[in-house]
């Protein structure tokens, strides 16, 4: 379509240079009546194509980008934890949302009628080559200094539009954490400092796209000298071949040789823009690239197994991890956890006691040492199938804004409406689900309380019904008489499960079969409740220590 277009304009300066000569020469009426039907029947053509090129070409670009999307989700959803921990939800959506729309709109827009405006440069150019090639030569002799300036102008644009991306990205997390902290925000009154920096967010935006602008506006008057230049060696030296007469050609040649120009320049500038866009497009593209060129390092080896045994002992042998290298956290950690019961895993913050179900989950591979499950290496299971023998229930639950049934499904799409209604039964969340029915619970579960949001969590693990139930820091938030009510709901969930719980607070894991104590990362001490209250060590002081706090 685009080729087509592009003969249109050569079609149209060779009647030109017709039409003009039956004027100036044979004066026949019916011969420019022709050759005016005809050009308007080129122009209808043109005008046609003008309307089916941008709706084909933003049809084939929209299609692209949602691809490029579902491709870039697709990996970042199996990327390992680590990358969205240490990643900034700003630098997620900007290349998602802005910089994927940027690229569509470059795309379906801007590269389609580069390709149009190139076409029509080489067709119309090679037009005026055969019309005179001496004509040609001294008008496009000034391209190399476009050119030149062009690549000046180029590297000066990737080089703000980098800048600009990073400032977007600033401005998007710095929205983002004002949002998740609003509640801080108005307890202490920081709502002015709040809208300060976004301002000035906002002013460093302002004032990148003012130079990106600024920029690439220096391209059109770059082309705009060049075009003047040419048009006055056209004029003169054309004028100077008619009137010499030692040329084969005449003023028709000339006047159309100039329509020709103008034709050329104006798609030749819009090219020249196109180019110096590229540069901004570029950094948009590595952009998005750099997620696709991420790799992940939980990831199934070849011929890992699906099919596992996860009613045995989990078990901690010899593990060395570290988040930091300079900063070991287990160097040889033993533990085992016994199929079938309940273990506790307690000690101070920043202990390792998260850490333990992060690495049985594959969450984080381990530096030596391994992870089992029933004898068998989970480096050598499918990460799938690992996980699905797991369901957890969390201090920090995430709740969608959905109605509570649609957020206890979550975790089992294809669960029946009696499964639903049993796994709500047994957490004691039926009642709240029939009273609030598909009302949304509002964003991150805005309008239910910590408990309720605890017994949803307990309600996907029972839909769930894995073989093995992690709780971290499951009551910690709540309040005595809730924890009572979702202890309650949690021991029925563990019933014949293996179990293991991640706990602050010790009065919650005192029914618990076996305890372990961390402590910078090492078991420092084992047992049961009451083995440990006898050893008068560590786990014995820290229960005292609660006790004495609660009364």
């Amino acid at each position: 379509m685009v080729s087509i277009q592009g003969v249109v304009y050569q079609q149209f300066l060779q009647l030109t240079e017709n039409g003009l000569r039956v004027i100036f020469e044979d004066g026949q009426l019916y011969q420019l009546a022709l050759i005016c039907a005809y050009v308007f029947f080129l122009f209808a053509v043109r005008a046609l194509l003008s309307y089916l090129v941008p709706r084909l070409s933003v049809w084939l670009a929209s299609d692209a980008i949602v691809k490029l999307r579902a491709d870039l989700t697709a990996h970042l959803l199996m990327q390992d934890l680590s990358y969205f921990e240490r990643t900034k939800v700003g630098d997620t959506i900007l290349r998602l949302v802005n910089q994927a729309d940027g690229m569509g709109r470059f795309i379906g827009v801007g590269t389609v009628g580069a390709v149009r405006d190139a076409v029509t440069v080489v067709i119309v150019a090679g037009y005026l080559i055969y019309k005179s090639p001496l004509l040609f030569v001294g008008a496009v002799i000034f391209i190399p200094v476009v050119i030149f300036l062009m690549q000046q102008i180029s590297h000066r644009i990737k080089d703000i539009q980098a800048k600009a991306e990073n400032a977007f990205g600033d401005y998007i997390n710095t929205i983002e954490e004002m949002s998740n902290g609003m509640r801080t925000v108005k307890i202490s009154g920081q709502e002015g400092r709040e809208r300060e920096r976004l301002n000035i967010a906002a002013i460093g935006i302002r004032s990148l796209t003012i130079r990106l602008q600024s920029a690439q506006a220096m391209v059109a008057p770059a082309i705009d000298l060049v075009s003047a230049c040419a048009y006055v060696l056209v004029i003169g030296g054309g004028g100077y071949m008619v009137i010499s007469g030692d040329f084969r050609i005449d003023a028709a040649g000339i006047i159309t040789f100039l329509l020709g120009l103008t034709i050329l320049f104006d798609p030749a500038r819009r090219l020249a823009q196109f180019f110096a866009t590229l540069q901004a497009s570029l950094i948009l593209l590595d952009s998005l690239h750099s997620i696709l060129r991420l790799n992940a390092s939980v990831k199934d080896i070849p011929g890992a197994r699906a099919e596992f045994d996860a009613t045995g002992d989990i078990c901690l042998d010899g593990v060395h991890f570290a988040y930091e290298d300079a900063e070991p956290l287990y160097q040889g950690l033993d533990l085992t956890i016994e199929g079938g019961k309940t273990t506790a895993i307690v000690g101070a913050t920043g202990s390792g006691k998260t850490t333990v179900l992060s690495l049985i989950t594959r969450l984080y591979e381990v530096n030596d040492g391994a992870v089992t499950i029933s004898g068998e290496n989970i480096q050598e299971l499918q990460v799938k199938a690992l996980r699905k023998a797991f369901s957890v229930v969390a201090q920090d639950i995430v709740i969608f804004n959905a109605s509570i049934a649609d957020n206890i499904r979550y975790v089992r799409p294809d669960a029946t409406d009696a499964d639903l209604w049993a796994a709500a039964e047994a957490a004691e969340i039926a009642d709240l689900m029939r009273e609030r029915g598909d009302t949304p619970l509002g964003p991150k579960g805005s309008q239910l309380s910590g408990g309720q949001k605890q017994r949803i969590a307990i309600a996907r693990a029972v839909l769930q019904n894995a073989p093995i139930l992690l709780m971290d820091e499951a009551t910690s938030a709540l309040d005595q008489k809730t924890e009572e009510r979702v202890r309650d709901a949690l021991e029925r969930a563990a019933k014949g499960r293996t179990t293991v719980m991640i706990a602050h607070r010790l009065s919650t894991v005192i029914h618990a079969d076996w305890i372990y104590v961390l402590d910078f990362g090492k078991v420092v001490e084992q047992g049961t409740h009451s083995d440990l209250m006898a050893h008068d060590g560590l786990y014995a002081a820290m229960y005292r220590s609660q006790k004495t706090g609660y009364q």
